[in-house]
C-alpha cells in the first residue's frame, strides 16, 4: 500500500522500543510486561503511520454508535413502565414497540457491517509494516494483539460520543413519532443509560473482531511470504469468504422464491431476503467489482488514457474498491426497496399508505441511507489518502494534476456505476415477492426523477469523497507529500 511505504520504520522502531530487539520479541527479563510494551508501542506506531485510516475507523464506529444509540433509547422509551396504562395498550394496538426494535436490528446489523468494512480496510493498509516486522522477528500473536489495540482505541471514545449524540437523534425522532400520531399523549422520552453498554459492545467488538480476523491470516504467514503478498497485494478470496457469500446469495435467491409461492408471508420474510443478499454481496466484493470494471475496460481506449488508467486501477485493485462498494450497495438496496414500495402503492391504488406509517419509512429510510453513505464516503477517503504516495510518484514522472484528477473521477464513475448495479438488484429480489402478491406484478414504479435522484446522490458522494483528498494531495509538492508519507 502507497501510504505505508514510509510508516513501516515508524512501526519497527515502535516495536523494538518495546521489546529490546527484534528477534527476542516478549522475551526479554521482564516477561509479561514486555509483551505489553511491545503490544501498546506496535499500537502506537501503526495509529501515526496511518492517521487517515484509524481517523476512518473510529468515524465509522461514532456513525454506528449514533444510530445504535437512537434506536436503543427509543426502544426504551416506548417500552418504559411508567407508560400509561391506555398509552401502552394503543402503542402495542399499533405495533410501536415491534417497529422499535426493529430499527434496532436494522441499526446493529448495519453498524457491524460497516464497522467491519472499514475495520478491515484500515488493517489491509497495515500489510506492509506487519511484513517488514515479520521479516525482524514480529510473533503473530504480537501483530493480532496490537491490531486490537489499535481497534479499542479508535472504538471506544467514538462508541461514547455516538452515545450522546444518539440522544439528541433519539429526542428527534420520538418528537417526530409523536408529532404524526404514532405515539400517544402521556408517553414521555427518558435517557436511557442503558444504550451505552450497546454501543460500546457494538462498536469496539466489531472493530477488534474485525481486526484480528483481518490480520490474522497475514500475521501468520512466514515473513518471505508475507513481504511478496504485501507487495503484490491479496487477489483471491479466503477458504470460508467465498462458499459464505455465495451461500448467502443463494439462499437470498431460495428464499425470494419461497416468498413468491407464498404472499402470505411475503411481508415477513422480504427484509430477510435484503440482509442475505448484501451479506453475500459484502463477502463476495472483491470478485464482483473487478468483472464490472473489466467490462467497462472493454470501452476504455476510446473514453481516453485517464479512464483506461482508472480502469486499470479499479480491476487490479478490486479488493480495496470493494470495500467502498459495499457500503454503497446498503444505500441503493435499503434506499430503493423502502421509496419503491411506497411509489408503486401510490401508482397502483392511488395512495401511498397512512400518513404516519409513511413517514416512518422514509424517516428511518433516510437515517440509514444517510449513516451507510457516510460510511461508504469515509471509506473512499481513507482510501485515496492512503495512495498519495503513488499520486506524487506519477507526478514526479511528469502527469499532469488534471489526467490524475480525470483518473480519480473515472475510478468514482466505476465505483458509483457498480454500487447501483448491484444495488438495484437486490432491490428488485427483494420487492419481487411483495409486489406480486399485492398486485400481480413484480415490477416496481419508480418515477424517473427518484431514480436520477439516487443515481445522481451516489454518483456525487463518489466523485467528492474521491476528489477533495485527490484534491489535497496535489495541491503540496509531490517531493513534500513523498517526505511526509
Amino acid at each position: 500500500m502507497s501510504g505505508g511505504s514510509a510508516a513501516g520504520p515508524r512501526s519497527g522502531a515502535g516495536f523494538r522500543a518495546g521489546t529490546g530487539g527484534g528477534a527476542k520479541a516478549g522475551a526479554g527479563a521482564d516477561g509479561p510486561p514486555a509483551k505489553g510494551r511491545a503490544t501498546s508501542g506496535l499500537a502506537r506506531a501503526a495509529l501515526r503511520g496511518h492517521r487517515a485510516s484509524f481517523t476512518g475507523t473510529a468515524l465509522a464506529a461514532l456513525f454506528a454508535a449514533t444510530v445504535v444509540s437512537a434506536s436503543t433509547m427509543l426502544l426504551a422509551a416506548t417500552g418504559a413502565e411508567d407508560v400509561p396504562p391506555a398509552a401502552r395498550r394503543a402503542m402495542a394496538a399499533s405495533e410501536i414497540g415491534v417497529m422499535a426494535a426493529g430499527f434496532l436490528i436494522v441499526s446493529v446489523y448495519l453498524s457491524v457491517f460497516v464497522i467491519a468494512s472499514t475495520m478491515g480496510t484500515a488493517v489491509t493498509q497495515q500489510h506492509r509494516e506487519f511484513a517488514m516486522l515479520r521479516a525482524i522477528g514480529a510473533r503473530p500473536w504480537q501483530i493480532r494483539r496490537a491490531v486490537a489495540a489499535q481497534a479499542v482505541a479508535a472504538a471506544v471514545p467514538s462508541a461514547v460520543a455516538g452515545f450522546a449524540l444518539g440522544g439528541v437523534l433519539a429526542r428527534w425522532w420520538f418528537g417526530g413519532m409523536a408529532d404524526h400520531g404514532l405515539i400517544p399523549p402521556g408517553v414521555a422520552f427518558t435517557f436511557s443509560w442503558v444504550a451505552l453498554p450497546v454501543c460500546l459492545a457494538v462498536a469496539t467488538v466489531t472493530s477488534a473482531l474485525a481486526g484480528v480476523l483481518a490480520a490474522s491470516r497475514f500475521a501468520g504467514l512466514r515473513p518471505a511470504r508475507a513481504l511478496e503478498e504485501a507487495a503484490a497485494g491479496r487477489r483471491e478470496l479466503g477458504l470460508l469468504r467465498l462458499p459464505l457469500g455465495l451461500a448467502a446469495v443463494a439462499g437470498g435467491v431460495v428464499v425470494s422464491s419461497v416468498l413468491a409461492r407464498q404472499p402470505e408471508k411475503a411481508g415477513q420474510g422480504a427484509f430477510l431476503v435484503l440482509l442475505l443478499f448484501c451479506f453475500g454481496v459484502g463477502l463476495l466484493g472483491p470478485r464482483i467489482v473487478g468483472p464490472v470494471a473489466w467490462l467497462v475496460a472493454r470501452s476504455a481506449d476510446r473514453l481516453g488514457s485517464s479512464a483506461e488508467l482508472a480502469m486499470l486501477n479499479v480491476t487490479t485493485q478490486s479488493r480495496r474498491f470493494s470495500a467502498a462498494v459495499v457500503p454503497l450497495v446498503l444505500v441503493v438496496a435499503f434506499g430503493t426497496t423502502k421509496i419503491a414500495m411506497h411509489t408503486t402503492a401510490l401508482h397502483r391504488t392511488g395512495s401511498a399508505g397512512p400518513a404516519p406509517s409513511v413517514w416512518m419509512d422514509y424517516a428511518v429510510t433516510g437515517l440509514y441511507a444517510g449513516f451507510a453513505a457516510i460510511a461508504a464516503a469515509n471509506t473512499l477517503a481513507m482510501i485515496t489518502t492512503e495512495r498519495r504516495r503513488d499520486l506524487a510518484l506519477l507526478r514526479l514522472i511528469g502527469t499532469h494534476p488534471l489526467r490524475l484528477r480525470s483518473m480519480a473521477a473515472w475510478e468514482s464513475a466505476v465505483v458509483a456505476a457498480t454500487a447501483l448495479l448491484l444495488g438495484t438488484a437486490i432491490a428488485l429480489c427483494t420487492l419481487a415477492p411483495l409486489l406480486r402478491s399485492a398486485y400481480g406484478s413484480a415490477l416496481p414504479y419508480l418515477p424517473w426523477t427518484t431514480v436520477l435522484g439516487i443515481s445522481g446522490g451516489v454518483l456525487l458522494l463518489t466523485l467528492l469523497a474521491t476528489g477533495l483528498p485527490v484534491h489535497a494531495t496535489l495541491r503540496r509538492r509531490a517531493t513534500e507529500t513523498l517526505a511526509a508519507a
